[in-house]
């Protein structure tokens, strides 16, 4: 492979809804350019992007995947990104090392779920878009029918660039608007095709659509529209660059038809992503951090000689290899075997190895330039995220942001013994995919794992076996509950021992009282007389806060409560330490229960965002979740509702919630706090516990 500069390169973010057809298109323009050694199939497990083991068992992308087409003098880096919204991550990810995108949409499907989102996705990073429509010769393929769907959907200022030779089985062809012929596609391997005339049964679709495609680019530019105002030809040529510059000002979005099975329109997409994309260095500026603090700011341009600045947008263990690196040299060049400065982490990395993917495989190369994309193996300690720099110039690029998990399991090794082997392969797993969160509960001692979705999650344990060799299940994590007391009490604590010899003697009285939710505990020593010695209190305030910690009603801690230790007596000879921490717990256990104590449960704040459409479902789910709505705020057919929820009733909610508004609500939630439980809800959860109990007591 020859060397590219950054004006010779593109990099195009793949994108779509699941099985609209993105996999098998990348693996059609790399096969069309040479790239790809074989035509394959998502179906047979062989589509170029897709070689990991869970996604050729199941037949959908799990992970982010990279490949390169050579074409006219120029080297075009796919980035082939999931369209199922459990690996919405990798979506955001191949966006960040991307300049455009490429949308593709099933001639058959149409727009859906996942093409909204992941439009809205390249339209947050101002990118600009091509819209492709994929298996044009399967049943019931209807361009005109995509093409409205994508205008009320997605974009009023979608335009069709090339329009189909027939539909469906009868798809032989397409007509470009720009060049005004029909490339009629013959049988060859590669998409071969004979330009000629177009024919006449397709001509009226040609006349109606170049019409609109020329009104369209002339709309966008003075120059244009007065040219065309005054009945002027406007040419191939000056057609392209028109809609060149209107993609970047993101007023157009040019629209094509492919079949990749066929590999009819293949050819001619690369030769109008060549064309129309923008390539590394037409892209704006970017502003990074710079100097050991990260004080100061920096404008980087995708120029060999500026200072070397590359993001890690991708980690991939590999079994017998290590971790894979893929990232984006966002300035500067970089040669194989350079050692490099990791300003994310202080620390320094070689480069060994130096290569650009292409699917499953990697081809080593002497340098990469401003621009490219390019992976390395077995760093040290850089991962996704990470701004490879170098240390006369540390340059820290501005982190991928992702998404926040919406699904929580507690996970636990099958065999006893791999706990720690289950930590690390976890951690590695977070380290692949930053949207596979895991932390540890302390209250319920639980190791807990977040994710998208539940298949997320069953695709993470089915990696984690496969890689590390831990065999994990996943259950519905305990909710970490706790106890306060709402009225004042008080009582005595009296601890007496006698076994021969020295014996064991504590006297306390206590007064406990609630405190303001979110206090915490205070501990207030009121002896006066010396009637219990100073040295023997915090052993009174010890035992208390042990035995509050093993709760009052089902053993949960309590909290927000003060205690007052105001009386007591003591023994000259039998008084001890261990004595009034005794009389600590029992003069809790005496008072606790008078106090009336309440169970209190965590609740989240949720914000949903949903269609109009879908509302009312999602109210009325929410409300029979004893969720307290906040309020409501609506903008562009989309409403944003503030609700806080018990985290009790919120297990799988993300999955409800996709089949309510089937996938086109999204939702955030963070802790907010504790409340008390009704009395039936508490009832319940006093019994569950009971049931825990006598079933670890068998």
């Amino acid at each position: 492979m020859r060397e590219y500069d950054s004006a010779g390169i593109r990099n195009i973010a793949v994108l779509g809804h699941g099985s609209s057809g993105k996999t098998s298109l990348v693996d059609a323009l790399c096969f069309a350019a040479g790239s790809g050694k074989r035509h394959g199939a998502v179906r047979d497990g062989t589509a170029l992007t897709d070689h990991l083991p869970e996604e050729i068992e199941r037949g959908y992308s799990i992970s982010l995947g990279c490949a390169y087409a050579e074409w006219m003098e120029s080297k075009i880096n796919f980035i082939d990104t999931p369209g199922s919204l459990d690996f919405q991550g990798d979506t955001i990810a191949g966006l960040a090392a991307a300049d455009g995108a490429l949308c593709v949409i099933s001639a058959a499907s149409g727009v859906e779920v996942g093409t909204e989102r992941a439009f809205r996705a390249a339209m947050a990073k101002q990118d600009p878009v091509l819209f492709a429509v994929s298996m044009m010769d399967k049943e019931h393929a209807d361009f005109d029918r995509i093409y409205q769907q994508i205008k009320q959907r997605l974009t009023s200022k979608v335009i069709p660039v090339e329009v189909p030779c027939g539909e469906g089985p009868a798809f032989r062809g397409v007509i470009n608007l720009f060049t005004q012929r029909a490339y009629m596609y013959t049988s060859g391997t590669k998409g071969e095709y004979v330009e000629q005339e177009i024919p006449a049964e397709c001509m009226e679709r040609f006349t109606r659509y170049r019409q609109e495609l020329i009104e369209a680019i002339s709309a966008t530019d003075d120059a244009l529209l007065e040219r065309y105002l005054e009945g002027q030809e406007i040419d191939r040529d000056d057609a392209i660059h028109g809609m060149k510059d209107a993609m970047a000002r993101l007023d157009l979005f040019p629209l094509f038809c492919v079949s990749s099975e066929s590999m009819i329109g293949v050819r001619a997409l690369l030769t109008e992503l060549v064309q129309l994309m923008p390539n590394a260095w037409e892209m704006e500026e970017i502003h990074a951090l710079t100097g050991a603090e990260g004080h100061n700011t920096v404008q980087l341009h995708a120029k060999d000689d500026g200072p070397f600045a590359a993001l890690v947008f991708k980690t991939l263990a590999e079994p017998h290899v290590g971790d894979v690196s893929y990232f984006r040299v966002l300035s500067g060049k970089v040669v194989n075997g350079q050692e490099v400065f990791n300003a994310t982490r202080d620390g320094t990395e070689k480069l060994g190895h130096l290569a650009v993917p292409c699917g499953r495989e990697r081809q080593e190369v002497n340098v990469l330039h401003a621009g490219d994309i390019g992976c390395v193996t077995k760093l040290r300690n850089t991962h996704t995220n990470d701004t490879l720099s170098t240390r006369e110039h540390p340059i820290r690029l501005p982190a991928i942001t992702f998404p926040d998990s919406v699904v929580h399991f507690a996970v636990r090794a099958t065999a006893r013994g791999e706990e720690d082997k289950l930590q690390q392969g976890l951690h590695r797993l977070h380290d692949e995919d930053p949207t596979l969160t895991v932390h540890y509960n302390p209250e319920t001692h639980e190791t807990i794992v977040g994710g998208m979705g539940e298949r997320h999650l069953d695709v993470a344990m089915a990696v984690l076996k496969r890689k590390f060799g831990v065999q994990a299940e996943l259950a519905k994590p305990r909710i970490a509950y706790r106890e306060t007391i709402t009225a004042k009490s008080e009582g005595q604590g009296r601890h007496k021992k006698q076994s021969g010899g020295r014996g064991q003697f504590g006297d306390c009285w206590i007064r406990m009282s609630p405190m303001p939710r979110g206090e915490g505990y205070l501990f207030d020593d009121r002896i006066v007389g010396g009637v219990i010695p100073s040295k023997y209190t915090p052993a009174v305030d010890r035992g208390v806060q042990e035995a509050a910690a093993r709760g009052v009603l089902a053993g949960f801690p309590l909290v927000d409560y003060r205690v007052e230790l105001y009386d007591g007596s003591t023994h000259s000879v039998d008084s001890n330490e261990m004595s009034f921490k005794m009389a600590g717990i029992l003069a809790f256990k005496t008072v606790a229960p008078k106090c009336r104590p309440v169970i209190l449960e965590p609740l989240d704040l949720l914000e949903v965002s949903v269609p109009d459409a879908w509302l009312g479902d999602v109210l009325g789910d929410l409300s029979s979740r004893r969720g307290h709505i906040l309020g409501t705020s609506a903008e562009d057919g989309r409403t944003t509702v503030r609700a806080v929820v018990p985290q009790a009733e919120l297990h799988l909610y993300a999955t409800q919630l996709f089949s309510l508004s089937h996938g086109d609500a999204q939702v955030t939630r963070r802790f907010n706090g504790y409340e008390q439980v009704p009395h039936d809800a508490a009832q319940k959860v006093i019994s569950e516990h009971a049931r825990d109990l006598e079933a670890a007591e068998a």
